[in-house]
């Protein structure tokens, strides 16, 4: 199952961003049994059973955990809130433009620029 996380992370941000690992060093990592994204060594979004969760910035979070259908992250049930990261819904991920602008923050926010 985690390599299909990876898959998934990996073709997600190939269809959104193609040239972030140009620009930034990405990997990625298993976290949690899930698999998480991480630039210059900072993680910046993770895959798994929860779906796609992004940490962004506070101004950020708070407009996009204003929807209904976006959380915060937790690997497990009954476990640890991020606190900073919002789990998005797959119509915000379908959203190119908006999802791609998501990721670019969280990016940013990871590297402090």
């Amino acid at each position: 199952m985690k390599n299909n996380y990876r898959e998934q992370l990996i073709e997600l941000m190939a269809q959104t961003r193609p040239k972030l690992d140009l620009k930034h060093r990405i990997e990625f990592k298993n976290c949690f049994g899930a698999i998480a994204g991480y630039a210059y060594g900072r993680m910046f979004i993770s895959c798994g059973k929860f779906g796609i969760a992004l940490r962004l910035p506070y101004d950020s979070l708070e407009e996009v955990l204003k929807n209904r259908d976006v959380g915060h992250l937790k690997y497990f049930p009954n476990g640890h809130i991020k606190r900073e990261y919002a789990v998005v819904p797959d119509r915000m991920i379908l959203d190119k433009r908006y999802f791609s602008t998501l990721m670019d923050q969280s990016v940013d926010y990871v590297l402090g620029t």
